[in-house]
């Protein structure tokens, strides 16, 4: 068996682990590459170790590093009870605004899962006091948090963007992004009028809302009371929004200009860099940097040609927006996303396109990107599983379970078919 079929069933038996067990899959990835390409296709140890994605690591630690400080010192989580405050008891608007709340946190840095850890106790909390069933308002703030995790801030689209860019994609950031929350907007607020949502619509609630971890003016823990921004919290905004200026204005390096604002909230005391660390996702960052590893031997031994040649046989330029959406979507609900599914499959849309022929490169990276993520609210998924454990104690939990299970399953039809009216039929944000 050559090089080239082994390292692909190296990335086989990475994926398969990934979905199974508990095995940090990016150590494996290493070890894989390190077998594959030294013992195998004869690479040198030092040729294996340079595929290892500094700059993405980089990137990744000094975004995570500055919103982990901001997550730590509350500002985010104000910002979150001031937003419940605008709904003014409409219990129909509630869901909207725990999506709008969810995508503007997740856009804003960072990122689906730490926007989701501290939307959903707030959410389901208030979902339970209003009668908003939970599964509506689970699904409302997991589809808002994905609709913005490819923000070109956020870590997900860091990581998207980065490969993006090595495959000649660079600079297609915001029709990423754009597309990414289209297509979450679109099939979630369906959603939302399908399960009854406009039912709500002609509700109101009076009377206070009381909302996890929070104190109200009478000190009882828990309500949502209209605190007041503090110094550290003010700074923190400005250095959020100076950082986001120069991304924006001055093409400042968005991952070393973020170690910059962090070590600036540090001296002006408004952040805590020690605190923050603990909160980094580190699991989440080396499983991305190890796959990445083992997907530049598979480039290096033809393994990666040989992966593009298989996924190309089985589509044609009218369906292979709907075959990967569907693909990445299947994967994505027993493995990761952002660490294992879009590092193996984006790398291939170049030769696929090509070997295809008639669809834009961008279709196929959109399809892939929204598919993977429209299932990432099923109870396996880490979003899923925290709305699941903020959910009321009212709650019957398997059947949340049952329902969230069954979203997640359907979303890899719902998302091939999406895609595929999105980015072949109709081609928006395509160009």
């Amino acid at each position: 068996m050559d090089a080239a079929t082994l390292s692909l069933g190296a990335l086989a038996i990475a994926i398969v682990v990934s979905c199974t067990i508990r095995l940090h899959v990016g150590f494996l990835a290493i070890s894989l590459a390190w077998v594959v390409g030294v013992y195998i296709a004869d690479m040198s140890a030092a040729e294996v170790m340079s595929g290892f994605p500094t700059r993405l690591f980089l990137t990744l630690a000094g975004v995570t590093l500055l919103f982990s400080q901001a997550q730590a010192n509350g500002t985010l989580d104000l910002i979150a009870h001031k937003g419940v405050l605008l709904c003014r008891g409409n219990v129909g608007v509630m869901p909207m605004m725990f999506f709008a709340l969810s995508f503007v946190l997740a856009s804003i840095g960072p990122g689906n899962i730490a926007s989701v850890a501290l939307m959903a106790p707030m959410g389901m909390a208030v979902a339970g006091q209003v009668g908003i069933p939970a599964f509506l308002m689970a699904i409302m703030i997991g589809n808002g948090a994905n609709a913005g995790s490819l923000s070109p801030i956020a870590p997900t689209g860091v990581i998207v963007n980065g490969v993006m860019a090595e495959i000649g994609l660079a600079g297609y950031e915001v029709p990423t992004y754009l597309n990414n929350m289209m297509a979450h907007a679109v099939v979630v607020f369906a959603a939302y009028f399908l399960f009854g949502g406009w039912k709500l619509l002609g509700r109101y609630h009076e009377g206070a809302l009381i909302v996890p971890g929070r104190a109200g003016s009478d000190g009882a823990e828990g309500k949502t009371a209209p605190d007041d921004f503090g110094r550290e919290h003010w700074i923190t905004i400005a250095v959020i929004g100076a950082l986001l200026a120069g991304v924006i204005l001055l093409n400042v390096d968005v991952g070393l200009g973020a170690f910059g604002c962090a070590i600036v909230l540090a001296l002006l005391k408004a952040g805590d860099e020690s605190e923050a660390v603990k909160l980094m996702p580190w699991r989440v960052i080396m499983m991305v940097c190890g796959v990445t590893v083992l997907i530049s031997v598979l480039d290096e031994t033809g393994g990666l040609e040989l992966f593009t040649r298989v996924l190309a046989g089985v589509s044609t330029a009218n369906t292979v927006t709907a075959v990967m959406a569907f693909t990445t979507g299947f994967i994505s609900i027993y493995s990761s996303t952002s660490g294992v599914v879009l590092p193996a499959f984006l790398p291939t849309v170049p030769d696929l396109a090509a070997q295809v022929g008639g669809v834009e490169p961008l279709a196929i990276a959109s399809s892939m990107n929204v598919g993977a993520h429209l299932v990432d609210v099923s109870a396996l998924s880490t979003l899923g599983a925290l709305c699941m454990a903020a959910a009321p104690k009212s709650e019957d939990p398997r059947k949340l379970f049952n329902k969230l299970m069954a979203w997640g399953l359907s979303m890899t039809i719902v998302g091939g078919f999406t895609c595929w009216l999105l980015f072949t039929v109709l081609r928006i944000g395509i160009g």
